[in-house]
């Protein structure tokens, strides 16, 4: 083989690339998550807001889930065993849904712990706390970007599921913002707004956890991929030659890879080693694309070759 001709596409290497990538990202996540959680939790401590408060606990849940993504990409990364023929890519959407169960979780004890804060009278927060918020909407912000980005480019719901969990801290973060402002410049008998923007952030969560979370479940469930990917497959199968037509295609995603089921026409005046090897070009084919396919099965079927157009008469 040319030393310069590039190098052929192995689902395996890209699968461990890509696992290694996310694991990369999601450490630095793991970082800047601890060192906001400690920021937020003293400034809020410190600065009299319980909304402050609240985000600095959602970024401690950010911490943990951010640590369950880490361990399910080191998990679907391993390769199939006899005991695990299909590998460990379920590992992943397993870890999606433990996050989103935790973001619903932080949530509910938010919104009660918010509820307690506004039927209690208390300070005024205290203005610093507001160049806090701003520094923290920054990075949120930024952390939601670059990990959502990196999982959608190797096909991590996890890792997706996790940047939104920072968006989500973003969002609590931009209402405990408005909440202390306006009870700084409303004054005395307007405490709770700071309380009231906890109260909403636990909405957004609640939102976000629960679109998280369907998105997961359906993963697990094998749904359908985008007809985008469907059509893309088909479209290098049909490619192969001799394959007359396709008929079923299912795709199975399973963490960072997929697993194919499909149907190809040929004729049926072929041998079967005929068809053996039509089968095997089109798997190859498949496997040689940068789908994230770890492995086809196909089906032959018969069909009749499609006549050619008749040659125009000069």
């Amino acid at each position: 083989m040319d030393p310069s001709s590039p190098k052929p596409y192995d689902p395996e290497e890209a699968l461990a690339g890509a696992a290694a990538h996310g694991i990369r990202a999601t450490i630095w996540g793991i970082v800047a998550s601890t060192v906001l959680a400690a920021v937020k939790v003293i400034a809020g401590i410190l600065g009299n807001s319980y909304a402050l408060i609240a985000d600095g606990v959602e970024s401690m849940l950010d911490i943990m889930s951010s640590m369950v993504v880490w361990g399910s990409l080191r998990i679907a990364a391993r390769p199939a065993t006899d005991d695990y023929p299909y590998g460990y890519g379920k590992a992943e959407p397993l870890a999606a849904l433990a996050v989103a169960t935790a973001l619903l979780g932080a949530a509910v004890g938010i919104a009660i712990k918010s509820v307690i804060e506004i039927r209690t009278p208390h300070h005024l927060p205290a203005p610093f706390t507001l160049f806090v918020l701003i520094g923290v909407v920054l990075t949120k912000e930024t952390m939601f970007r670059l990990l959502f980005r990196t999982g959608k480019s190797i096909g991590s719901k996890a890792m997706q599921t996790d940047a939104w969990h920072h968006r989500s801290d973003s969002l609590t973060s931009i209402a405990a913002f408005i909440g202390i402002s306006i009870a700084l410049y409303a004054g005395e008998g307007y405490e709770s707004a700071d309380d009231w923007a906890a109260l909403f952030a636990a909405a957004v969560i609640s939102f976000n956890g629960v679109r998280l979370f369907r998105s997961a479940l359906k993963e697990i469930l094998d749904v359908s991929p985008p007809p985008k990917l469907i059509a893309e497959v088909r479209r290098i199968a049909a490619s192969v030659p001799n394959v007359i037509d396709l008929d079923k295609c299912r795709i199975r995603t399973s963490g960072l890879i997929r697993f194919i089921d499909l149907h190809v026409i040929v004729d049926g005046g072929s041998t079967v080693a005929e068809g053996h090897d039509i089968s095997h070009r089109v798997k190859d084919a498949l496997l040689a694309s940068d789908l994230g396919i770890r492995d086809v099965t196909i089906h032959i079927e018969p069909g009749v070759p499609k006549a050619s157009p008749p040659a125009e008469i000069a």
